[in-house]
């Protein structure tokens, strides 16, 4: 699991936090990755990954990159900022390139999404950005999304009980 938000008590880390506990229940391995205090460079777009699986930019994403090679899932959990995936979130897919050519061996992805708008459409692009990611990626599919609205203070998704059974009721059928 991948939380790309870097507030303190985020939205988006709660549904992160539910989506494991169902998982672990269900006896899978879970680890979360936090972006929060991680050094992660832009994509220069030098493609040197195409040819040697490995980024050019020496920074803390290869461990990530490292990670999403050899799990079968991946869930990214990212706050909505201006009705799309926070700048993060972005980076990350972006310097997720060397995994383009590799033998990749994730299947199944799930996006858990906290706004503060409480229309469902405000998870919409970052919805169809995550989706142009795992359109590249021919062996990968989306298999789930929460739509976390309404939370806007830090930690609001706590009372959003609806919302937290999902998010664990998703994990718990992985």
């Amino acid at each position: 699991m991948i939380s790309t938000s870097l507030r303190k008590i985020s939205n988006s880390q709660i549904l992160a936090e539910e989506f494991k506990k169902g998982a672990v229940e269900a006896e899978n391995e879970v680890e979360i990755i936090s972006l929060k205090d991680k050094k992660i460079n832009f994509c220069i777009g030098c493609l040197a990954c195409q040819k040697t699986q490995k980024c050019i930019i020496n920074d803390e994403v290869k461990e990530i990159i490292d990670k999403m090679l050899t799990s079968d899932v991946i869930v990214f959990s990212t706050p909505i900022y201006f009705y799309e995936m926070s700048g993060q979130m972005k980076v990350l897919l972006d310097r997720s390139n060397p995994l383009f050519p590799s033998d990749y061996s994730f299947r199944d992805i799930y996006l858990l999404a906290a706004s503060a708008d409480t229309d469902k459409r405000s998870m919409d692009g970052a919805l169809k950005g995550l989706q142009g990611w795992i359109d590249c990626f021919e062996k990968a599919s989306l298999k789930g999304v929460i739509k976390g609205t309404g939370a806007d203070e830090s930690s609001s998704i706590s009372a959003l009980s609806d919302i937290l059974k999902s998010a664990y009721d998703m994990g718990k059928n992985v």
